[in-house]
C-alpha cells in the first residue's frame, strides 16, 4: 500500500525456478472444486459486487485528509489507515486520528465515531486496517501474540468497527528456513498471526469481516518461488501470505491483493505479466479463482477462493502508486473475468460473475482525481 510515497519494489535473489506447463493446469482445475469458501452471514453482509477503499484516517499526504462523513456512499467498505505498532514486535496496535497540526480539518472523536454509526446505518463496513508502509508487525512470540488481540479488540471496541483488514507489508512475514508447506507452517510469526485472527473472529462472531490487502509478491509470486527454497538463498518473504490466506480461508470475507507497486510476475500461461494494464490484472486474478502449485510442485496446490471472497487492488490514480490502470483497461479486465469477453493476451481459466469487485488506495486520492475510480465502478455495476 502507498503511504507517504510508493512502496520499492523488492528483488527476489536466488535461483530461478523453472515451471513447466503439462501437466500443471489439470492438477489445478482438479483442485479448483476443493475450494473453501467464506462464512455464508459474512457474504451476505456485502453487497453482491463492493468497492473498497481506503481512507487515510491518522494522516495527511498530498491527496488531503477527507472526514468520514464525507466518504462518499459508493465506498462499501471503508478501511481506517493505519493501526501500527508500538514496536515492529510488541503486538501493540494503536490508532489515532491525524493531529490537527497535519490535518487541519479533522474531525472530534466523538464526531469521527458518529460519522462511523452513520455508515453502518447506511449498509457500510467500517474497518481498522492494520500495518500498511510503515507499520511493520511481526508476532514473533505468543505474548505479541495475545497483545495483539488485546490491542485490535480495543480499537474495534472504541470506534464500534466492523472487523479488521490485514496490511502487513515489508518484512512484517517472512519464512523460516525449511518452513516449505503452506498448509502446516511453523514459522512463529505466521502461526501466531493465524491465531491471533481466529481468536478475534470467535471473540466478534460471524459478523465479523476479515479483509486482506497483500502485494503479489507475497501471494502471486509464490507459484515459481516459496520461502528461501530448497537450497536457501531466496527472499523468505516469497509466497510468505499463502500459508495466512489458506489457514484463514473459511473466515476470510475479501482478499484484495495489491496490482500495483509490483515487479513483473509470471502467471499461469508461464509469462511475464507487468502492471498497469488489464492482462496483469486478469492474470494475477485468475491464479486466485484457478488455484496454483506453489514453488511449481503440482502436489502442493494453493487452492481457488470462491470468487466472492475476491476483489482486485488497484490505485486510485495516477498519483496514487505505481501501476495506475486507467478506466478503460479496468472495464476490460472485469469483462474478461465475470464474462470472458474483452479478454487480450491472457486467457482466463473461467469466468466468474460473483467477483465480489474492486479495491482503491485510496477514497483520498480518487476524490482528489475527481471520483474517477468509484464512478467507473459505479457505472459498470450500475451504482
Amino acid at each position: 500500500m502507498s503511504l507517504r510515497f510508493p512502496l520499492s519494489k523488492r528483488v527476489l535473489t536466488g535461483m530461478c525456478v523453472s515451471v513447466a506447463t503439462a501437466g500443471l493446469l489439470a492438477t489445478v482445475s482438479a483442485t479448483t472444486a476443493d475450494a473453501g469458501t467464506t462464512s455464508a452471514t459474512a457474504k451476505a453482509a456485502l453487497p453482491e459486487h463492493a468497492l473498497v477503499g481506503y481512507l487515510h484516517s491518522s494522516f495527511a499526504n498530498g491527496s488531503g485528509y477527507t472526514r468520514m462523513a464525507d466518504v462518499p456512499d459508493s465506498w462499501d467498505i471503508i478501511d481506517l489507515a493505519f493501526g501500527e505498532p508500538t514496536s515492529t514486535t510488541s503486538g501493540d496496535i494503536r490508532f489515532s486520528l491525524c493531529p490537527q497540526t497535519e490535518c487541519p480539518n479533522v474531525e472530534s472523536e466523538d464526531e469521527f465515531k458518529a460519522a462511523i454509526k452513520a455508515k453502518q446505518a447506511a449498509g457500510k463496513k467500517v474497518l481498522i486496517s492494520i500495518g500498511g508502509q510503515n507499520g511493520q508487525v511481526q508476532l514473533t512470540t505468543t505474548a505479541a501474540r495475545d497483545k495483539f488481540v488485546e490491542s485490535v479488540g480495543a480499537i474495534i471496541d472504541t470506534y464500534g468497527l466492523d472487523g479488521l483488514d490485514i496490511d502487513f507489508e515489508g518484512h512484517s512475514l517472512s519464512l523460516d528456513d525449511g518452513d516449505t508447506d503452506f498448509k502446516n507452517p511453523k514459522t512463529p510469526a505466521i502461526v501466531n498471526l493465524i491465531s491471533a485472527v481466529k481468536s478475534l473472529k470467535a471473540k466478534y462472531g460471524s459478523d465479523f469481516t476479515l479483509t486482506m490487502a497483500p502485494e503479489t509478491f507475497f501471494v502471486q509470486l509464490g507459484y515459481q518461488f516459496y520461502g528461501s527454497g530448497p537450497f536457501g538463498g531466496q527472499d523468505p518473504r516469497a509466497g510468505a501470505y499463502l500459508p495466512v490466506i489458506h489457514a484463514l480461508r473459511d473466515d476470510l470475507t475479501l482478499l484484495h491483493v495489491q496490482d500495483y507497486n509490483s515487479g513483473p510476475i509470471m502467471g499461469l500461461d508461464n509469462q511475464f505479466h507487468t502492471m498497469g494494464s488489464a492482462d496483469f490484472h486478469i492474470a494475477m486474478t485468475d491464479m486466485l479463482l484457478t488455484g496454483f502449485p506453489v514453488a511449481g510442485d503440482t502436489n502442493n496446490v494453493f487452492p481457488a477462493l470462491d470468487p466472492s471472497q475476491v476483489a482486485i487492488g488497484l490505485p486510485a490514480s495516477p498519483n496514487a502508486g505505481n501501476g495506475h490502470t486507467q478506466p478503460s483497461e479496468v472495464t476490460k479486465t472485469l469483462n474478461c473475468l465475470t464474462e470472458k469477453t474483452d479478454c487480450g493476451g491472457y486467457q482466463p481459466h473461467g469466468s466468474w460473475p460473483a467477483l465480489r469487485g474492486l479495491m482503491a488506495w485510496s477514497i483520498n486520492w480518487d476524490s482528489f482525481n475527481g471520483g474517477e475510480f468509484a464512478k467507473n465502478f459505479d457505472a459498470y455495476y450500475g451504482g
